[in-house]
């Protein structure tokens, strides 16, 4: 890879982390020494990072050499080594805020495979081609390499708008294509389309800066029409190729993920409780027990719902 994507990602991780919050700032540095010199870096990204709400679920994500570094035993290791993020729900008070956030831990080596054009599994170079603010980093070396990453991820999915997109478009019609086609490959509750529309519009200019950036990169060949659209002018590298099977593979892996989610999402219930009071106003209160074994305890939980009328 060349410069040109990494460059634009490095100053616009640093823009954005340069308007973060405070709180959230101080929320990522927690995490990041909470793997004791193992993380290399604490990712934000998400609806929090483009509209600073922070009363909902702020989204991070913490990059470790090693799963070991986060704490967790063999058989959560075994887990996330085969079906990773390793997901947890985290609730801090920082700066005088309690703040909570879904938080996905992956080793650096996971991520790098998943980062990549020939990844089966699309939704991390799709989500992180997507603006991302590097908050925290252990240094200097830590955070070029993650740079790195990301841009790689702004690579790929760039590759792959070449593959799926239209043969001319401007740059924001050839994202918009392909999310709608990461979506459909995956399990969601939103309309693909508007969902895909509304990323790209938020984004502004950013798109089409990359997009050329990186089709520069790749060598893929491309020019302007009169009318200023872009306008392929060859067809992709085998890299980018296969997509019918990704398309296949991604519900059953987003299913198998929900499944081992529901197994080991670290303190699942207490997100799930503050959920349902954020949407109904109804406070529920667990018990140690229905704490530690979410899943035995949510039928129980969810009879309760529907005998007060949360849950209809």
């Amino acid at each position: 890879m060349t410069t040109g994507v990494s460059t634009l990602i490095e100053t616009e991780t640093a823009r954005f982390a340069g308007h973060i919050p405070p709180s959230v700032r101080a929320f990522a540095v927690r995490l990041g020494e909470r793997a004791e010199g193992g993380a290399l870096g604490v990712i934000f990204y998400g609806s929090a990072l483009r509209t600073a709400d922070l009363e909902g679920l702020l989204d991070f994500y913490v990059v470790v050499g090693h799963l070991r570094d986060w704490g967790l035993g063999p058989l959560l290791r075994t887990a996330n080594g085969l079906l990773p993020p390793h997901v947890e729900y985290v609730e801090e008070t920082c700066e005088g805020h309690v703040l909570r956030a879904k938080v996905a831990v992956m080793e650096a080596a996971q991520f790098a495979a998943l980062v990549r054009p020939g990844s089966l599994n699309t939704t991390i170079w799709a989500r992180f081609s997507q603006p991302v603010a590097l908050i925290w980093s252990r240094d200097e070396e830590a955070r070029q390499r993650l740079t790195l990453l990301l841009a790689q991820a702004v690579t790929s999915a760039a590759g792959w708008a070449y593959a799926l997109g239209p043969v001319t478009g401007a740059a924001r019609d050839f994202w918009r294509n392909l999310y709608g086609h990461t979506y459909r490959a995956e399990l969601r509750v939103e309309r693909h389309a508007s969902r895909a529309s509304d990323i790209v519009e938020a984004g502004g200019e950013r798109y089409e800066r990359l997009l050329v950036a990186a089709w520069d990169d790749l060598g893929l060949p491309f020019g302007w029409t009169d009318e200023g659209l872009m306008t392929k002018t060859g067809v992709a590298p085998a890299a980018f190729s296969g997509w019918s099977l990704r398309q296949a593979l991604g519900k059953p892996l987003n299913i198998a993920r929900l499944v081992k989610a529901a197994f080991t999402f670290e303190n699942g219930a207490a997100y799930l409780a503050w959920k349902i009071e954020r949407h109904s106003g109804v406070r529920l209160g667990l018990s140690p027990w229905q704490k530690r074994h979410p899943v035995l305890a949510g039928p129980v939980i969810l009879w309760r719902l529907w005998r007060n009328g949360t849950v209809r």
